[in-house]
């Protein structure tokens, strides 16, 4: 089914083209409106604006064409003594941050200058979960649509914002959706018609949960039916679900800890599930869907991408898998006929998508996190240290330009705006185009 059809199906507040109400887009591909967006820039040269945030985080912007909104975390540090105390029940990662406190934000952008036009506090807690070194607390992009902000800050709550006013219509931070994330949250929201979706899989407990967009209340809560590790820290997962219709029904696609999952969006009715067939876990990339087929990586510990066929089939199968070079953060893109992935560690490969067949494979300088962006018929791949290659798809690596911002650590997704791009760093926005 066309991509714009099936937007305005499911989700029918999604009308004007030039949105961007999610990470990844309306769509979850990664793909831009057309645009004349700009394919060199630097720290003094296609910069609109620079904006420099309070807090911390790793979300990517979203805007519904007039209001920018991006989520933040105000950190105070825990006192060495403290941190020690509490690390006592770490049974992950050493390489965390502890804190004594944190308030959870989202701030509204005016998109012509940059001013922070609203900063509001919608969560503070004492004593909250330890994060990952490369994670912050505020990861998870909300979701902007018909006027209002829907907020998922993992296990520490859910909200909801009227994006002029800037009012906290609902919130919900009860224990029936508290996790161990271990590592941080990380999974988005997403929107299906009275619902905001999200997963909460944790060391300790794992599900998917929709609530009622509208008040904030538990909508349906499914557990995870597949058998995992019995390691606590191999059954938790950060990934984002996605929607899709075939063979004329909606499902809600969500990889999760060893599995991925077919589900009934309208009440958590698990449809089926396919087991990866190697350890899966910490999932961080979202799928992508395309020729009848959805495309998702493994991630850790030894990511493998899988391709899924769906299309005249009760339950997909699998078509075909890449064993070597796989991302484990960055989510693959799909341009045309080929499926682009850049690994953690810079490895871009490009394969068929039908088949699964290698075109090409190469290396890029740098660690990559974010997700790729496709725009003016070129991909656009940012590593954590702020620099982006632009290359034009093809049958061999053709970079069109190299392009490098200052500051802190590159973690997000670009978000157009107007033929420019959001650029998010840890504690800076940029608008990038032409003045």
């Amino acid at each position: 089914m066309n991509k714009l059809i099936l937007g305005v199906i499911l989700f029918p507040f999604l009308l004007c083209a030039q949105d961007w109400p999610q990470w990844r887009g309306p769509d979850a591909s990664g793909h831009t409106p057309s645009g004349n967006y700009p394919v060199n820039w630097s720290s003094q040269e296609n910069i609109i604006w620079k904006k420099t945030l309070p807090g911390r985080g790793h979300s990517s912007p979203v805007h519904d064409g007039e209001n920018i909104w991006v989520t933040t975390a105000l950190e105070t540090p825990a006192s060495e003594e403290e941190k020690k105390e509490r690390l006592k029940e770490n049974k992950g990662l050493p390489t965390v941050t502890v804190l004594s406190r944190l308030s959870l934000r989202a701030l509204k952008i005016n998109p012509v200058s940059g001013k922070i036009l609203k900063n509001i506090e919608v969560f503070e807690k004492k004593q909250p979960q330890w994060v990952h070194k490369l994670n912050s607390y505020a990861s998870p992009s909300p979701f902007l649509a018909g006027g209002k902000l829907y907020l998922h800050f993992g296990a520490y709550g859910n909200a909801c914002i009227d994006s002029e006013s800037g009012k906290i219509i609902w919130k919900n931070d009860e224990k029936k959706l508290w996790i161990m994330h271990e590592n941080g949250p990380g999974s988005s929201p997403i929107l299906w018609k009275n619902l905001m979706i999200f997963h909460l899989d944790g060391s300790d407990r794992q599900s998917i949960v929709a609530l009622h967009k509208d008040s904030g209340k538990i909508a349906w809560q499914t557990k995870r039916s597949g058998e995992m590790r019995e390691n606590p820290q191999l059954q938790k997962s950060y990934s984002t679900p996605i929607i899709e219709e075939f063979n004329g029904k909606t499902f809600l696609i969500s990889c999760a800890a060893d599995w991925v999952y077919g589900y009934d969006p309208k009440n958590g009715e698990e449809l089926w599930k396919i087991k990866y067939g190697i350890l899966g876990f910490s999932n961080v990339a979202r799928p992508v869907v395309g020729h009848g087929m959805i495309y998702l990586s493994t991630c850790f510990s030894k990511a493998e991408i899988h391709a899924y066929q769906y299309e005249g089939l009760t339950t997909p199968k699998l078509a075909w898998k890449m064993t070597k070079g796989a991302p484990k953060m960055p989510s693959p893109i799909l341009v045309g006929e080929q499926l682009y992935v850049v690994n953690d560690g810079g490895i871009l490969s490009v394969v068929n998508a039908k088949t699964g067949e290698l075109d090409w494979r190469e290396r890029l300088d740098g660690e990559f996190s974010a997700s790729p962006t496709y725009a003016n018929g070129l991909i656009y791949l940012s590593d954590q240290a702020g620099k982006t290659t632009i290359i034009k798809p093809g049958n061999s690596l053709n970079i069109i330009s190299e392009n490098e911002l200052e500051g802190s650590p590159h973690m997000a997704s670009f978000a157009p705006y107007k033929s420019s791009f959001l650029i998010r760093t840890d504690n800076t926005l940029y608008r990038v185009g032409k003045k």
